[in-house]
């Protein structure tokens, strides 16, 4: 991208199982390891829920025809940011996984949509996606449930999270952010900025 940044945010549709690791799905690549991947950020998840709203902005925009357009591992129907919670634990094929933290938009998002105005949407209208952390290994395919088994956290939606941490509200709710700063299920680059919050 831009002739010198690497990228691996085009994904494509897999058949058959596909092995969930520790760092993400079996041949899924990120190309900037210094703020992609990692067992924090081992995988992606975008709701196919908001492409309809992205759509009746960019109508003909071809990347929004099937999921993937987001750099997203997995999309599903049904589960937005305001209906999961940090340290949300699911069931995903064989695999356990832990919601972590929220997707922080980036400007490759926009570059690879060729629209600039994208990233300030997302962070307006709160429709990021999350990350998992794998908590136990196994393997996926598509068509694959996605089930809640535990939700130690309810009052931690990721909506509301990435509103304190990102979207500007903390400044307000300062109390909230020195919890988040002691979230130990909260991924610590999260934790960072909690902790920057405070300190401003």
């Amino acid at each position: 991208m831009r002739g010198d940044e690497p990228s691996a945010i085009r994904k494509s549709s897999r058949e058959g199982p596909v092995v969930i690791g520790p760092l993400g799905l079996e041949e899924d690549e990120q190309a900037d390891l210094r703020v992609h991947g990692g067992p924090d950020k081992a995988v992606h998840h975008y709701p196919f829920d908001h492409y309809p709203f992205w759509k009746a902005m960019v109508p003909d925009h071809p990347r929004l025809d099937a999921p993937g357009g987001f750099g997203e591992n997995i999309s599903t129907s049904g589960l937005a940011e305001s209906d999961v919670c940090i340290g949300d634990r699911f069931a995903l094929g064989s695999a356990v996984v832990e919601i972590s933290q929220g997707r922080q938009p980036c400007w490759k998002q926009g570059h690879v949509m060729e629209w600039n105005q994208l990233v300030a949407h997302m962070v307006k209208h709160r429709r990021i996606g999350w990350y998992y952390r794998v908590i136990e290994p196994g393997e996926v395919r598509a068509g694959d449930r996605l089930d809640l088994i535990d939700r130690p956290l309810p009052q931690w939606d990721v909506r509301r999270v990435f509103g304190l941490l990102i979207g500007g509200e903390g400044k307000d709710e300062l109390s909230a952010v020195e919890q988040l700063a002691e979230l130990t299920v909260l991924a610590e680059e999260w934790r960072a900025k909690a902790r920057r919050l405070l300190a401003a």
